[in-house]
């Protein structure tokens, strides 16, 4: 790594909250830019790492559907949730995947791990492959009404691929999961 990669250009004078509530806090730092001038950064810190399932099976995957209230339109999705401060984001992914769609998995593996908009919140993102489903019950919180899908495989690539699937922890799974795939990584 070279020391350009190691070197914070920016200079925090000062930091106040601005909001907070169970899932964000939102804080405004008074900076020094890499150019030398004053500035303002907004920070969105997110108390949960996301958890994603990419659930497999004889070449299909299932997807859930839900209106997203932030977009103001229904998304079919990976399973998602949130995995708080100190839980294992295994457990986490165990508990979402039974959730909302009623299956518990024999098999899992951790596929990645990314930032999702680390130009203003430090959200973190984990998601794992799901497979050797076993079928049962839906236990969906009170936030939520989900529909269940089961899709080929290629089906739900080209969704990822022209925009009918816009979530982008859904994409990062299913575009990583087939490029292992031709790599010829059995996942």
């Amino acid at each position: 790594m070279s020391a350009d990669e190691t070197l914070n250009p920016w200079r925090v004078v000062g930091s106040r909250p601005v909001y907070e509530n169970d899932w964000i806090a939102v804080r405004e730092d008074a900076v020094v830019r890499p150019d030398g001038a004053p500035g303002i950064y907004g920070v969105v810190h997110y108390k949960n790492t996301a958890v994603g399932v990419l659930p497999v099976e004889d070449d299909h995957v299932y997807l859930v559907g839900q209106y997203r209230y932030p977009l103001d339109r229904y998304s079919w999705e990976i399973p998602e949730g949130g995995c708080p401060e100190g839980e294992d984001p295994l457990q986490a992914a165990r508990r979402e995947l039974k959730e909302e769609t009623g299956f518990e998995a024999e098999r899992w593996e951790k596929l990645g791990e990314a930032d999702l908009s680390n130009s203003v919140a430090d959200e973190r993102a984990v998601w794992f492959l799901a497979t050797g489903l076993v079928p049962g019950e839906q236990q969906p919180e009170g936030t939520e009404v989900i529909g269940v899908r089961r899709v080929p495989l290629g089906e739900a690539l080209a969704m990822a691929r022209d925009g009918r699937m816009r979530d982008a922890l859904s994409q990062l799974a299913l575009l990583g999961y087939a490029a292992t795939l031709a790599n010829g990584d059995p996942a």
